[in-house]
């Protein structure tokens, strides 16, 4: 018997599924604090942030605070291990302010509980928890420690991600290249960086409906610093979902394409 067209997809997407695979540790995360500038696509300092990262043992916390000048908050706190390779905790994120269109509550957890607090018009909080099936490669709240480990010589790869679409949660994948190179500039010295492009598959019908209608989120570009010891240097693109685009950066550095 001839398998359908639809189940021959089925079979595809479940040994992908099954293939996923979490980031080797080449490079150890440990404590480390960054001090961070948020620019505007045209330049503007619009605020600024901290990446504070402490490590006990195998086990790593990490908070990304951005405050805005607005009064908007950007906060991410993940906890991981990193024996061997690198497995998420937990990751719970909060967007909340003006600079963002809708606010965001989400808590990510290794089991697959994945809680989204919204707020309605009176205030009120509701929270609602789902469980996904989350793969071995589910990367919320790592980009920062994942991207140093990913070689510059890769040919690509592809991480899930849990998104929200509403009061629930979406698992996509990001796919992501090296696109191109640049250069930074800190104390006078310039030194070479990777450009990495992250796109992210919406999949399903949404994926295939999302650029037709304009909905498709743009790509983000993160450089990585060409180095023994590499280091995240900048993220260019929008921090949520219909947001404008920026850039989050090292406190003092300058960047150039090449």
């Amino acid at each position: 018997m001839t398998r359908t067209p639809v189940l021959c997809i089925l079979t595809i997407l479940f040994a992908a599924a099954l293939h996923a695979e979490p980031i080797r540790v080449r490079q150890s995360q440990g404590t480390e604090h960054g001090f961070l500038v948020i620019r505007s696509e045209g330049g503007e300092v619009i605020g600024h942030g901290d990446l504070i990262q402490t490590a006990h043992g195998t086990r790593v916390t990490s908070d990304l605070a951005l405050h805005f000048k607005d009064g908007s908050l950007d906060d991410e706190t993940a906890i991981y291990t990193q024996n061997g390779t690198f497995h998420l905790i937990s990751d719970h994120h909060i967007q909340k302010g003006p600079f963002f269109k809708t606010a965001l509550d989400m808590t990510v957890e290794a089991s697959g509980q994945v809680t989204i607090r919204t707020a309605d018009k009176d205030g009120k909080v509701q929270s609602q928890t789902k469980h996904v099936d989350l793969p071995a490669d589910v990367c919320n709240g790592m980009l920062a420690p994942l991207m140093v480990n990913i070689p510059a010589t890769t040919p690509g790869l592809k991480l899930g991600f849990v998104a929200p679409q509403g009061d629930k949660p979406r698992l996509i994948k990001l796919n992501i290249t090296p696109d191109s190179t640049g250069k930074f500039t800190d104390v006078g010295m310039t030194y070479n960086a990777t450009i990495f492009r992250i796109h992210l598959e919406l999949g399903g019908v949404v994926g295939v409906v999302a650029p037709i209608i304009g909905k498709q989120p743009g790509d983000l570009y993160i450089w990585v610093s060409e180095s023994p010891a590499p280091q995240l240097l900048r993220l260019e693109g929008a921090l949520a979902d219909g947001g404008q685009v920026v850039s989050v950066e090292l406190s003092g550095a300058t960047f150039n394409h090449d």
